[in-house]
């Protein structure tokens, strides 16, 4: 009767050198150890290594130097965004750029549950290090694996550990004070801005960007919350009627207001810029095909992606000065829905 081999353990490496197991681990693990035993100990241990086929299993060679070249990636989401129209896929198109040109191989992990556990959170020490991507991340379960010395860059400003938590985000705050900058040159001295209820970082940011530009230029504005269902041709209607001129909206990945917005908008038969001025504090990341181009400021999703890549992989090196906190300028995007306050005599641009 034949028997089925099992892969070779280090136990039975040991035996067939006459060696302890103890000792099979400090050659094969090339600790510097190993250096003070007799070269003939190494060798037998290295020979019959190579004549059982011994492999080294890369999960535990990971546990003990992390060096098995394996960036993770996850996002705090229901599920990873696959989609190339996502507006998470640029973040990740930079992190495997990145990983790709320094020889790195990417794990990807799934957010199984909007509001992961520490049993989630664990499974990122399959790799080396991880990338964070998501508007939210539970601070207490950053917090446990910065105590383990486990390596994280987090894409996007997140400073609810500190400064701790090395990070690579966008300057949201100085992206949307420029936006109001521009409205204001432009002539508009009474401003709405339309944001959703989420109280995200990046949300926040954007919301003390756009205050701040008002301090900045002095003109007058407003700052209204929404989940879109209120946004009403009538509401939309109103503002207009108070005499604001210009309308700011939030970007997010879900475009809620923007999208709520633009209905009102078309089911109040308005259009910008000859209507109203419209600007968004971000930019839409994949545009419909035949509508006008909205005015705002780009962030720098790939470049984002790359430097947390190019971060993690330098804090993996040892290199203690990579774990930094970093935020990338954002470029405006002129657009084509601004312009000065209305006149009836304006062309229009549609806004759908």
């Amino acid at each position: 009767m034949s028997t089925r081999r099992g892969r070779p353990r280090q136990a039975d490496i040991a035996r067939v050198a006459g060696v302890s197991q103890a000792t099979v681990s400090l050659v094969l693990g090339g600790s510097e150890t190993a250096q003070g035993l007799t070269v003939d100990t190494r060798r037998r241990v290295l020979d019959a290594a190579r004549d059982l086929g011994y492999v080294p299993d890369p999960a535990a060679r990971r546990l003990v130097a992390r060096n098995n070249r394996l960036l993770g990636v996850y996002t705090f989401m229901a599920t990873f965004p696959v989609d190339f129209r996502n507006s998470y896929y640029p973040f990740l198109v930079g992190v495997e750029e990145e990983a790709a040109e320094q020889g790195y191989d990417l794990l990807l992990f799934t957010g199984s549950t909007a509001e992961p556990d520490a049993s989630g959170l664990n499974r990122l020490r399959l790799a080396d290090g991880c990338v964070l991507i998501g508007r939210h991340a539970p601070a207490e379960e950053l917090l446990r694996l910065l105590d383990d010395d486990f390596p994280i860059v987090y894409v996007g400003r997140n400073d609810s550990v500190g400064g701790r938590l090395p990070y690579v985000g966008a300057d949201y705050v100085r992206a949307s004070a420029d936006v109001v900058a521009e409205l204001v040159r432009q002539g508009h001295r009474r401003l709405c801005y339309v944001r959703e209820h989420d109280q995200a970082v990046a949300t926040l940011d954007r919301e003390e960007g756009f205050r701040l530009g008002l301090r900045e230029t002095g003109a007058d504005g407003v700052i209204v919350r929404t989940d879109g269902a209120d946004l009403t041709p009538d509401r939309l209607r109103g503002w207009l009627a108070e005499g604001v001129t210009a309308l700011v909206v939030e970007a997010t990945d879900t475009q809620t207001a923007a999208n709520a917005l633009r209905v009102a908008a078309a089911s109040a038969e308005l259009a910008c810029p000859r209507d109203f001025s419209l600007a968004m504090l971000g930019e839409e990341v994949y545009p419909p095909p035949d509508g006008p181009v909205v005015a705002g400021f780009a962030v720098p999703r790939r470049e984002m992606g790359r430097r947390a890549a190019r971060m993690l992989i330098g804090l993996l090196s040892g290199d203690r000065a990579a774990g930094r906190q970093e935020l990338l300028a954002c470029d405006s995007v002129a657009g084509d829905t601004t312009g000065p306050p209305p006149r009836r005599s304006r062309s229009t641009v549609d806004p759908r």
